[in-house]
């Protein structure tokens, strides 16, 4: 004879190690896109005629009571039912009956209802974090037009290489967070694509209407294969990829922020209000704020690792790995971005360069010595190899015996020359002082993307530009959102009133 399975289902343990964990996963995140579905799917059935419209309102109407009725928080899982999903079925079946209420699951799986689900949260979680990253670069437009003649020192290699405006400096993260905005709307409208109409995996026979549902829950399309439908998980790929990148950048320029704030260097004077005190050293100022930034960045970076890597190597189906527990992991990342986009933003408006030492240390390290070299080439008639070994012999001679570049005496200069141009120089030294000095450096860098007045000028407009131009993108796809919430409240409230 067959043996009789007695055992408890579930066992405790897969309960409390997977079960009870999902549902309250799924109650965490999942009910409201879980209802808007069914009501979605509920219109979309009485329009194709597989419900009637009577018979689709009162569905429709036992919905909204169970909204109005649900305990959410009191919700545990106790076993009698696999999910929420499940719940809310049983709910709807205890008031309509479960002949009727067992119809509105007609032609869908929990498989096409999650994908769907996942990409709604992922779209609003996604929408934050590119406002939010929409407002620091609008900040560091600002910064950089308040600070456009702000000198700062350039560093290469870690070492301090020549002079340019802190403007400029901001520009290049302009430039990088514009991309990797850019990146995060792309990432979006990969998972802009509804996968509803997949079924459980190679759709259905019954004559529904996929498109229609994408326009109900807001998506730009519906997802056309089926099996891509549930098996694809490259919009996590697309998002996760694009936060991690956003992550690096920024925390690339907070550990710039970390040095420029060291007593050593001293470049940026970070305010009180982002600087926290020592309980033994009367003396301390700890800009703390720096150092939570780039350590929640880190952490967002691992969020994001994390779904990249459950990923990897996993059967290209239906699988628990791309699923809730994945979901949730990734939703630490945007947990880190909501947080540090705003502070980082209100950071940035508050620091100052504290432009005397910068100039004392762009003096004393020779910085201007390119612009020498460079005038040399123009003014002399050298080649820039010639002009390279002048400036060279002058930094070296002028560090080593601690002379800032401003007070290079003349016959050092005149001697240096002459061993390498084999003549003494035609120009006098205050001329050669006049055009090494940062303000000069700066201005006669006139390439577009240069740190001179009109080039950084012109690319701050482009900036602008390039910024209302993906908000306007983005706009687009909110404000569908925002319609197609009207319309599938509009369809709902018309098939309530008529079964009414």
């Amino acid at each position: 004879m067959p043996h009789a399975d007695t055992s408890r289902f579930p066992a405790e343990s897969y309960k409390g190690a997977v079960l009870s964990p999902l549902f309250d996963e799924a109650k965490a995140h999942y009910y409201q896109p879980l209802q808007r579905i069914n009501r979605a799917h509920g219109v979309m059935l009485a329009e194709q005629g597989i419900l009637s419209r009577a018979e689709a309102g009162r569905i429709l109407a036992a919905l909204e009571a169970i909204d109005a009725t649900i305990d959410l928080p009191a919700q545990t899982y106790t076993g009698q039912f696999e999910d929420l999903f499940f719940v809310v079925e049983d709910a709807l079946c205890q008031r309509v009956g479960r002949e009727l209420g067992g119809r509105l699951h007609t032609g869908r799986s929990r498989n096409d209802i999650d994908v769907t689900q996942f990409k709604m949260v992922i779209k609003g979680r996604l929408d934050r974090t590119i406002a939010h990253l929409s407002g620091v670069i609008r900040t560091l437009l600002t910064v950089a037009e308040r600070e456009k003649e702000t000198l700062v020192v350039a560093y290469t290699h870690g070492q301090p290489a020549q002079p340019t405006r802190f403007g400029h400096y901001l520009a290049a993260l302009v430039e990088v967070l514009l991309r990797d905005l850019n990146r995060l709307l792309n990432a979006r409208d990969d998972a802009d694509l509804c996968s509803m109409g997949a079924a459980a995996i190679t759709t259905t026979g019954f004559p529904l209407n996929r498109e229609r549902m994408a326009d109900l829950l807001g998506f730009s399309s519906l997802q056309l294969n089926s099996y891509g439908c549930i098996a694809a998980a490259d919009y996590l790929m697309s998002v996760y990829s694009a936060l991690k990148g956003l992550f690096l950048n920024l925390g690339r320029f907070i550990q710039d922020m970390n040095l420029w704030s060291g007593f050593e260097v001293g470049h940026l004077y970070v305010p009180n209000a982002f600087v926290q005190i020592s309980s033994i050293m009367p003396q301390k100022r700890n800009p703390v704020p720096i150092e939570h930034m780039r350590l929640q960045l880190s952490h967002g970076a691992g969020h994001c690792d994390t779904v990249l890597l459950t990923l990897h190597n996993t059967p290209f189906t239906d699988m628990n790995d791309a699923e809730g527990p994945t979901q949730a992991a990734g939703y630490g990342a945007f947990a880190v971005a909501d947080r540090i986009l705003p502070l980082f933003a209100d950071f940035i408006a508050a620091v100052r360069i504290n432009e005397d030492k910068v100039r004392r240390h762009i003096d004393e390290a020779c910085l201007v010595m390119t612009e020498v070299a460079d005038s040399l080439v123009r003014l002399e008639g050298l080649s820039f190899r010639q002009g390279h070994e002048v400036a060279s012999k002058l930094s070296r001679h002028l560090v080593d015996r601690g002379v800032p570049a401003s007070a290079l005496p003349p016959e050092d200069f005149s001697r240096l020359f002459a061993e390498v141009a084999g003549r003494p120089p035609r120009l006098p030294l205050a001329e050669i002082q006049a055009l090494a000095t940062p303000e000069h450096f700066i201005e006669v860098r006139t390439l577009p993307g240069g740190p001179g007045k009109a080039a950084l000028a012109a690319a701050l407009d482009i900036y602008t530009a390039r910024l209302a131009e993906l908000s306007a993108r983005h706009s687009v796809a909110t404000d569908r959102e925002i319609a197609a919430a009207e319309r599938l409240a509009a369809a709902v409230t018309a098939l309530i009133a008529e079964a009414a």
